[in-house]
């Protein structure tokens, strides 16, 4: 599972980062987290606003901060580590 970060690095993108975090930790799931701060990539994934959040290449939020129960809801299912 890839789970994307999109947005230029600012505090609200360190907190989404930190929700999907302890989501992942909750769940007992692995996954790759990284982070997305080119514009342009943003724009190709038709994201307007940051910070936004894309599991597996499908955008789940955009412009907030997803708390970490909304984010368990998007992993549940997923297979544990």
């Amino acid at each position: 599972m890839k789970i994307e970060i999109l947005g230029p690095g600012c505090q609200r993108c360190v907190a989404t980062e930190e929700n999907v975090r302890k989501a992942l930790g909750e769940l007992r799931l692995v996954a790759e987290v990284a982070h997305v701060s080119d514009p342009r990539e943003f724009a190709r994934r038709g994201v307007m606003f940051t910070p936004a959040v894309v599991v597996d290449g499908e955008v789940k939020a955009s412009g907030r901060i997803p708390e970490v129960e909304e984010i368990r809801t998007w992993l549940a299912g997923r297979p544990a580590a």
